[in-house]
């Protein structure tokens, strides 16, 4: 493929994050599953954040919002496709953008607030979150072009896309027709059960990277107990890579028939889930976009999502980067 000038351009909702501490009876008191993600309105964000005791701390997120945020820090050429709002958090989020060398011009702009997510941190360091999409909602499908995505060698699509089935059909088709190639993370359970009559279809005939978490891959192949191995082989029939994270139990690539098994990195202490797939996927694809080969780009992988279980929040800390780069060769 000839050299374009964004190396990869996400598609998500530019969410901002708000991470706390809760105790496992404040989460017995929110409606839903713990661990997964539902989505909420902004009346009932507003309860859910005004309950929380202690600080809510806030960041720049959102799944592809993570990912592409964390390559453009290893210095991966970047842009991101997605609709802010038109408030502080809509600033915010576009401005630290830009501040890791990430390209803003193809944000659209809505006119409602900016969407946030309420990441909730119970003892056990599993988020549960509650997501108010706010303007990324409003992003149609007639607003996404393939004029969107030319000069882009690789498009990285978050998977919430997938409860707005029109939207996802037009980022896919506008995507392959500026010649990219597609990775997908499955983002959630709630999306793979949702959206499971179109999801074949989706991974046999537009992607070429999938990415799940041990419980997205089950949902997906009906496999029960701890055959991840199995799970991605599955994945795997059905597009070119096909990869299962089972965080501190490794992960598992399938390319071909053939399924890697990559060590995790283990830390001794784990403070917060949030954003660790996400980071595991910049981490691959950095690996993948740079040339290596699997195994390379699944430690890469691994190394980012133990460093980012070691803070709150899908950010690494500023004086950590100095040695992932030389790990990295970025």
């Amino acid at each position: 493929m000839a050299d374009k000038k964004y190396k990869i351009i996400g598609v998500g909702s530019p969410i901002v994050d708000s991470l706390a501490r809760v105790s496992d009876a404040f989460l017995e008191q929110v409606e839903g599953a713990k661990g997964g993600m539902e989505l909420v309105d902004a009346a009932t964000m507003g309860q859910l954040i005004a309950k929380v005791e202690g600080d809510v701390v806030e960041a720049a997120g959102g799944s592809a919002g993570n990912t592409i945020f964390t390559l453009s820090r290893l210095g991966i050429p970047a842009t991101f496709l997605g609709k802010i709002g038109n408030d502080a958090g809509a600033e915010f989020y576009k401005s630290r953008f830009t501040e890791l060398g990430g390209d803003a011009s193809r944000f659209k702009d809505g006119d409602v607030p900016n969407g946030r997510c309420l990441s909730l941190v119970t003892p056990d360091s599993e988020r549960t979150m509650r997501t108010d999409l706010g303007a990324a909602m409003t992003l149609t499908p007639d607003e996404v072009t393939e004029a969107d995505f030319q000069d882009c060698q690789h498009a990285h699509i978050e998977g919430y896309l997938l409860f707005n089935r029109d939207l996802m059909q037009k980022v896919l088709d506008s995507a392959k027709r500026a010649g990219c190639t597609i990775s997908i993370d499955l983002a959630s359970f709630e999306v793979v059960n949702a959206t499971r009559d179109i999801l074949p279809h989706i991974l046999r005939n537009y992607v070429d990277i999938v990415f799940a978490n041990e419980e997205e891959a089950s949902a997906f192949s009906e496999t029960k107990g701890n055959d991840y191995a199995g799970m991605a082989a599955e994945l795997g029939k059905l597009c070119d890579l096909a990869v299962v994270k089972v965080g501190k139990e490794g992960s598992f690539i399938s390319r071909g028939g053939e399924v890697i098994a990559v060590d995790p990195i283990r830390v001794s202490d784990v403070v917060d889930t949030t954003g660790a797939g996400d980071l595991w996927a910049a981490g691959f694809l950095y690996g993948w976009l740079t040339g290596r080969d699997l195994a390379v780009c699944g430690r890469f992988g691994s190394l980012l999502g133990a460093e980012v279980v070691q803070v709150m929040g899908a950010s690494i800390p500023d004086e950590r980067w100095k040695a992932i780069e030389k790990e990295f060769g970025a």
